[in-house]
């Protein structure tokens, strides 16, 4: 079956020519993990191709997709990309920027750290921030729907509701949240405000990453307290609006790559369909 991993990252050395505007490194790193080292990975887990997401190490200026760029252009068969942007602009720019960051032919889109007090980087947790909701950035949504570009969000459950609202009033940009809104100690599958996914799944644009499962679980492989998150997504969404990720190398600490996905080969509660849709199908339906 083939396997598209949905969630990945990559970065090189802090170089004059491509420098890192922060060292916000996974736990237990220091250096670079290149666009070849996640080729190898993904080789070894029999990934076919994967998706990188932008970090804060390149930050939101005009070289900050420099990075995922030379790695398409590395890899134009393996890898596809998600972008980043400065998002305090006015209307005019912020399409531009959707227009530069889309350009490329393998670029999904647009990431969106929701769950951060709006900045150059991420800054300090907050769980309520609604700055993606804000209506200075309509022109950048109208123009990733002009483009065929989605909206990749990095989101804690307290947003989803406004999330909710977000997806409602564009409703021709797919909006996908990733690390399923990272359920944590303060989240429960059949509570609000982690089932308020139910709210969200009533828009047919909406999209759900299985994604970075090991820091999710408390339990080792192959996580089984993760179910009823993922059954519940299962019967909000269908298959047709989940996709697998691993969020690697970023949980390095938690599993090896292999780990961050094989899991969903365990958990009994997953049909022979809904591994087809999780590992490809939704992936091909969302980049058309």
């Amino acid at each position: 079956m083939r396997l598209v991993d949905t969630h990945t990252h990559a970065w090189g050395q802090d170089t004059a020519d491509l420098p890192w505007y922060s060292a916000d490194l996974p736990p237990e790193w220091s250096g670079p993990y290149t666009h070849a080292d996640l080729i190898g990975g993904m080789d070894a887990a029999a990934v076919d191709e994967s998706v990188l997401l932008p970090t804060s190490i390149y930050g939101r200026g005009e070289r900050a997709n420099e990075y995922t760029l030379r790695a398409l252009e590395a890899h134009p068969d393996r890898l596809w990309g998600v972008g980043v942007a400065e998002y305090d602009a006015d209307g005019d720019t912020l399409r531009e920027h959707v227009r530069r960051v889309t350009g490329h032919e393998r670029m999904l889109g647009l990431r969106f750290h929701a769950c951060f007090e709006y900045g150059q980087t991420p800054g300090a947790m907050d769980r309520s921030t609604e700055w993606v909701a804000g209506e200075d950035l309509d022109p950048l949504y109208d123009e990733l729907a002009a483009r065929d570009a989605a909206a990749f969000v990095l989101a804690k459950p307290d947003q989803l509701s406004m999330l909710a609202d977000l997806v409602e009033r564009h409703p021709a940009v797919p909006f996908v949240v990733e690390h399923m809104a990272w359920p944590d100690v303060d989240s429960e599958p059949d509570e609000s405000p982690w089932a308020d996914f139910e709210v969200l799944a009533e828009h047919d644009n909406a999209y759900v990453k299985v994604s970075s499962i090991p820091r999710t679980s408390d339990e080792p492989w192959p996580y089984e307290d993760v179910e009823g998150y993922v059954t519940n997504l299962l019967s909000w969404f269908g298959p047709e609006r989940l996709l697998l990720g691993s969020d690697y190398p970023w949980l390095d600490d938690w599993g090896s790559y292999e780990e961050c996905l094989s899991w969903v080969e365990e958990a009994d509660y997953l049909s022979a369909r809904d591994l087809t849709w999780l590992s490809h199908r939704t992936f091909d339906r969302l980049r058309g």
